[in-house]
């Protein structure tokens, strides 16, 4: 995203360095992670900066002459894709800012290339046949110009104490006098006409348009009953149970491991109770009572087998999955599959245009 990118401990190189080695390669299928795959003599060969059907040349930025696959940064364009437009940032391309993937990239077909990953990943990892589709939300400054939109932004700094960003997979800085994805202005913490208590440093969506989205994502696949109860997990400051509580859902019941969100979901959730802690490991020790409805918004790796196995322990009508990694969430997927739970619905909303992220709402039920 357009934070500064944490940096990678570099992977083991098997056989003599290849890197800097330029490569004449035709460009194949996008894939999760914000690159094309292409091949070389055999070898799968990870491009950044291209996109499908594109001839480009590409220098090598990591591998060896043993691995199984090399990562690449296409520096000339031989044949361009007619979605190819001029990166609007000075910062954004090969050698340059990490944070954004797909400046290169006209916005509409941006959506278009991250609903084609979420649907392989789900084909691959949870054996789903799915057409998605990517929804822009409002928030954009001008409007659907994939700018200005992150209302919360760090940066690294250079040794003078100036603005930088920092390489894709490296610690190395780039010297930046702004970046465009950043907002002109903070975001207000609330949603049709509730303030929610956040910390200073606390989560709360960057994109202006995320959290309506997301609360009527959530609101329209579960279709909350007046008196029925409600689970929420990873629960934040409680974004998603107040609307449950005020749509009538009782008892609603709020996990979130990090103590101080914890806090202020009581605060933001009245009448709701809240548990601080690992959710996996409050889950096991809370009775295994039977509850109508789950929301469980898990960070990148998802919820993973234990939290699945609790929830699905509880018997809920249904299920809502927000997914910010749409491999995670086809493995959760393919979890809840197991017990009897299908997806039967799915949204996908784009929530950081110019990287390669966005944020999915599954509905899971029997």
């Amino acid at each position: 995203m357009s934070r500064p990118s944490r940096a990678r401990a570099p992977r083991r190189v098997r056989g003599a360095s290849v890197v800097g080695r330029r490569l004449e390669l035709d460009v194949g299928p996008v894939a999760h992670g914000g690159f094309c795959v292409a091949r070389h003599e055999g070898r799968a060969v990870f491009v950044r900066h291209a996109l499908p059907g594109e001839r480009v040349v590409a220098t090598v930025t990591e591998g060896g002459a043993d691995d199984r696959f090399w990562r690449a940064d296409a520096v000339e364009v031989l044949t361009a894709s007619p979605h190819r437009v001029t990166p609007p940032c000075p910062y954004a391309g090969p050698d340059a800012c990490g944070g954004c993937d797909l400046q290169h990239v006209a916005v509409p077909h941006q959506r278009e290339l991250k609903a084609a990953v979420v649907a392989e990943q789900l084909r691959r990892l949870a054996g789903l046949d799915v057409a998605v589709v990517v929804e822009p939300v409002p928030g954009d400054t001008p409007a659907g110009s994939g700018l200005h939109w992150r209302t919360r932004q760090r940066y690294a700094r250079t040794p003078d104490g100036g603005r930088a960003m920092r390489k894709h997979r490296s610690h190395d800085l780039v010297p930046v006098e702004e970046c465009l994805l950043e907002a002109p202005a903070p975001a207000p913490h609330s949603l049709h006409g509730v303030e929610f208590e956040v910390a200073a440093d606390g989560f709360w969506q960057v994109h202006p348009g995320a959290p309506e989205a997301l609360v009527a994502a959530v609101l329209d696949g579960l279709a909350p009953r007046p008196g029925e109860s409600a689970l929420d997990l990873f629960a934040g400051v409680g974004l998603f149970a107040r609307f449950l509580a005020d749509a009538g859902c009782t008892p609603v019941v709020m996990v979130e491991g990090d103590r101080t969100a914890s806090a202020h979901s009581e605060r933001n959730v009245p009448g709701a109770t809240a548990h601080a802690g690992d959710v996996a490991t409050v889950l096991a020790r809370m009775p295994a009572d039977p509850v109508d409805l789950v929301v469980l918004d898990p960070p990148r790796e998802g919820a993973k087998r234990q939290v699945v196995e609790a929830v699905v322990a509880r018997r809920p009508r249904a299920v809502a999955h927000v997914a910010c990694d749409p491999a995670a969430l086809a493995r959760d997927v393919a979890l809840f599959a197991v017990h009897g739970y299908r997806m039967t619905s799915l949204r996908a909303f784009d929530l950081f245009p110019m990287t390669h992220h966005l944020e999915c709402v599954a509905i899971l039920a029997t």
